[in-house]
């Protein structure tokens, strides 16, 4: 059989590019990278894997692509209104994203060969900050600390063991249960006084703190 044959037949999708990175990303969005490989891949298109390689170089190419996909998925910071709106919108559609595809958290900034997409974000959000005055030195604190909260928030979002109160409740007796009643009162008055309110959510945290920080960044700028 060639090289490609299992894609052919009128009842079949044509293969494409972006039919592999769609179908790459849904996978590694259900089972984590672990889950992706070229054969699996293949398998899920019903081609041979060697029909992938006409459409991406290796595995590499491949991660490179999908990464650059979800960058695509942010867009970029737009030039109308105040930079801090921009920047706010920017920061949950980053968010978002991440909490998206979680497998790209460790990605996002670490491609050695970043596609068009990731570029051009990067290229508009340093531009966005200098379009609104930022020194080239300030741009660079501004995005460092951005980011540093971004990938670090939905890192934490990711790993917690619990979403809703029910499991907030569930979570805080198995913690506290082997110890002494009042050997922890602080952590037994956070929980119940705040984190076992009805509607409460810790993603609804990341807003208030993004606000402290855009702020923070705009004090810094103006004494710089």
């Amino acid at each position: 059989m060639a090289t490609g044959a299992l894609s052919e037949g009128p009842s079949r999708r044509r293969l494409s590019r972006e039919r592999v990175l769609d179908t790459a990303i849904d996978r590694a969005d259900q089972g984590g990278l672990d889950a992706l490989t070229m054969r699996s891949l293949a398998e899920e298109l019903k081609v041979a894997p060697m029909a992938l390689y006409n459409h991406v170089a290796n595995k590499d190419d491949l991660i490179d692509a999908m990464v650059d996909v979800v960058f695509g998925e942010i867009g970029v910071p737009s030039g109308g209104g105040d930079w801090k709106t921009a920047m706010r919108r920017r920061a949950i559609a980053v968010r978002d994203a991440l909490l998206r595809h979680r497998w790209a958290i460790g990605l996002m900034e670490s491609r050695r060969r970043p596609g068009p997409a990731n570029l051009r974000h990067h290229d508009a959000v340093i531009g966005r900050l200098r379009a609104a005055g930022f020194s080239v030195e300030m741009a660079a604190h501004a995005y460092s600390l951005l980011d540093s909260y971004i990938y670090g928030f939905a890192l934490t979002t990711m790993t917690l063991s619990f979403e809703t109160s029910a499991e907030v409740a569930d979570a805080a007796r198995n913690m506290l249960q082997p110890y002494p009643v009042n050997e922890y009162p602080n952590l037994v008055e956070f929980i119940t006084e705040h984190a076992l309110k009805p509607g409460y959510d810790y993603g609804d945290e990341f807003e208030y703190g993004l606000d402290v920080i855009l702020d923070g960044i705009e004090g810094a700028r103006e004494t710089a």
